[in-house]
């Protein structure tokens, strides 16, 4: 017996949601008619959205979606808008059995897993302006991902409309972007932001690891181990320019070709100049590692 039930039909009672079966769409007007039915019941609605190749990372969004929402839906959908490289898209892991296994077992209620075409019937020609907060870090280095990442965004939240939404703090800039995106467009729901989910030796868990060798994930520790260094340096007081050097010379004996290690103010994502009156801000490191693109990052509260 199949562990989910995949509707196609637009017609749906929602009896569903009493059903041990956790449901999967694939096309967007029969979903949206099982979660008006939700609505009806006085349902509140959390939506984690996901490309897949889950992880424990990943599981911790429906938990605490699972905790806060009466129904909790995740979607899986390979956006090709955010990519910038063609072959970073082709090799992203796809994982979807897998995924709605475990989706299932953890008490997901419903999956979206829409095709290209079901998500762009026509290829979007709007374009979004994020301002600063897209011109460093990801954005200087991934030109139109951001772009992508809010016309995607702004899709799953209209079909959804959710009351709380879920993005992981690895994506701290991406989190920023769509926390932006629900300010200016005045979107109905509760953004939350949940702390990075880490192996037992500290790396940042991506499904993007999957492709790495194990010898690539203990050279990947690098990133771990920058940030904690950058940490250790800023509460101690010393200033950004000395901690940047100085977890640049750390990846100089790892086989890590760093891309930017930025020491931020946490709200602006702009440069930390002066620690002393910084008050909260994020280390964001990205490097590759056997031609895999990681990022990682923590948020340190400085008290001087």
């Amino acid at each position: 017996m199949p562990f989910f039930h995949i509707f196609y039909d637009e017609k749906l009672t929602f009896a569903a949601i009493q059903n041990v079966l956790m449901e999967v769409f694939k096309e967007i007007f029969p979903l949206k008619s099982y979660l008006k039915e939700g609505r009806k019941s006085g349902m509140s609605i959390g939506l984690v959205p996901t490309m897949g190749a889950l992880h424990q990372g990943h599981l911790a969004l429906i938990d605490e979606s699972l905790k806060e929402a009466d129904l909790t839906v995740a979607t899986i959908f390979v956006n090709p808008t955010q990519f910038n490289n063609a072959d970073d898209l082709e090799k992203y892991p796809r994982t979807l059995e897998a995924d709605l296994k475990m989706l299932e077992q953890r008490g997901c209620h419903a999956v979206f897993v829409p095709s290209v075409e079901q998500m762009y019937p026509n290829l979007p020609e709007l374009q979004f302006n994020f301002g600063k907060l897209e011109s460093v870090m990801e954005g200087a280095f991934r030109p139109g991902h951001f772009n992508g990442v809010g016309v995607v965004v702004s899709k799953l939240f209209n079909i959804v409309q959710p009351d709380y939404a879920y993005f992981g703090q690895k994506d701290l800039q991406q989190y920023m972007i769509v926390n932006r995106l629900v300010d200016d467009l005045s979107f109905g729901l509760q953004l939350r932001r949940v702390p990075i989910y880490r192996e037992d030796d500290g790396l940042a868990m991506s499904s993007r690891n999957r492709r790495l060798s194990e010898d690539g994930k203990k050279q990947a520790l690098a990133l771990y181990k920058s940030l904690q260094l950058a940490e250790t340096m800023l509460k101690a007081g010393d200033s950004p320019a000395d901690v940047q050097v100085a977890v640049e010379k750390l990846f100089d004996s790892h086989e890590v070709k760093i891309e930017y290690i930025e020491i931020v103010g946490l709200d602006t994502l702009e440069p930390v100049k002066n620690i002393s009156d910084a008050g909260t801000v994020a280390v964001c490191v990205a490097g590759y590692v056997e031609d895999v693109r990681l990022i990682d990052n923590v948020i340190i509260k400085l008290d001087f």
